[in-house]
């Protein structure tokens, strides 16, 4: 799955929803950096039930070292949203990729 997902990153091949345009606005997240985390980045969630289809949450990189989530769609590959997952440092792990279970 995640390698579908960056194949259609790479081309360019993905889009935002007005929810996530709004999201890195509002979270100074560029598109740049969108694409960064997903070529660098892993599933650590899947969610096979969402409301619009199959998404996961990824998480990566930027090219600056910045660490971030997004959560997309499969196929075709739209973004949800994204977030850094360093602002609230109490609801994941160490390396940002599970969630804390008393959260």
């Amino acid at each position: 799955m995640i390698e579908d997902i960056k194949e259609k990153a790479e081309i360019g091949d993905y889009r935002l929803t007005l929810h996530a345009f709004e999201r890195c606005v509002e979270r100074d997240i560029s598109p740049d950096e969108l694409k960064d985390v997903i070529l660098s980045g892993e599933i650590i969630e899947s969610y096979s039930q969402d409301k619009y289809g199959p998404s996961c949450l990824i998480c990566g990189t930027t090219d600056k070292g910045r660490i971030l989530h997004v959560q997309c769609s499969v196929a075709p590959v739209w973004i949800i949203t994204a977030y850094d997952p360093t602002l609230n440092p109490e609801e994941w792990d160490e390396d940002f990729k599970r969630r804390r279970k008393n959260v």
